[in-house]
């Protein structure tokens, strides 16, 4: 049975992140907030809870899950290499709305869906997130919403898509974007971006001058 945690009262928010930390080390799924939509995760290193949380939003392997992390410093031990326009790009946007796909180190026994070798990373800048997150280490996290439906920007549009398939709800009150990360691929010789959300390609130049823009 699903259980709600209002992260606004101190005592519900210890007791929901204690008991979404347990959850995901069981290979279980959580909905916690970030500051752009609600998202659904679980262990980014048990593949069986990966398959879990593409059945549980519709959504086949062809579109790999992304990670979150809780600080900077936890992508040296996800990647090999990281190029001068990913660091760049760190220092000035994360914790925040960007989003890099870079190639991740092939020692990982992870399996996020068809990657051909990236990883989609992030750091939300939201205080619920960043604490389960330095708890439990990376998380395979996408949006919480069934394949082709909005995605949820209150805990509640979560639970509406997603049910009894999702152990833990972490409640953090509405989104404060209301809109998807950005994303830039770093795979190739200059960076691209592939979704723009709520930086502007603009805002990622003032950073990465040869940012090319989504076509």
């Amino acid at each position: 049975m699903s259980r709600l945690f209002r992260c606004d009262d101190p005592a519900e928010r210890a007791a929901g992140l204690d008991l979404a930390a347990i959850a995901v080390a069981r290979g279980e799924l959580v909905v916690l907030p970030t500051d752009t939509v609600y998202g659904v995760g679980c262990d980014a290193f048990a593949p069986s809870a990966v398959t879990d949380l593409l059945a549980a939003k519709g959504r086949g392997r062809d579109m790999p899950v992304p990670v979150l992390v809780g600080s900077p410093q936890t992508v040296a031990g996800l990647t090999e290499t990281l190029p001068d326009a990913a660091h760049a790009l760190i220092e000035a946007f994360w914790p925040g709305p960007l989003t890099i796909v870079v190639q991740h180190a092939p020692s990982l026994a992870w399996d996020l869906g068809d990657s051909a070798g990236t990883v989609a990373l992030r750091m939300p800048l939201h205080p619920v997130a960043i604490e389960l997150l330095i708890r439990v280490g990376p998380m395979a996290v996408s949006s919480a919403n069934r394949s082709g439906e909005p995605a949820p920007t209150t805990v509640s549009q979560a639970q509406l898509q997603l049910g009894e398939s999702v152990v833990v709800y972490l409640d953090g009150g509405p989104c404060a974007d209301a809109v998807a990360s950005t994303i830039v691929d770093l795979t190739t010789a200059t960076p691209r971006v592939v979704r723009e959300g709520v930086l502007s390609v603009g805002e990622l130049r003032g950073v990465c001058a040869d940012v090319e823009a989504v076509s």
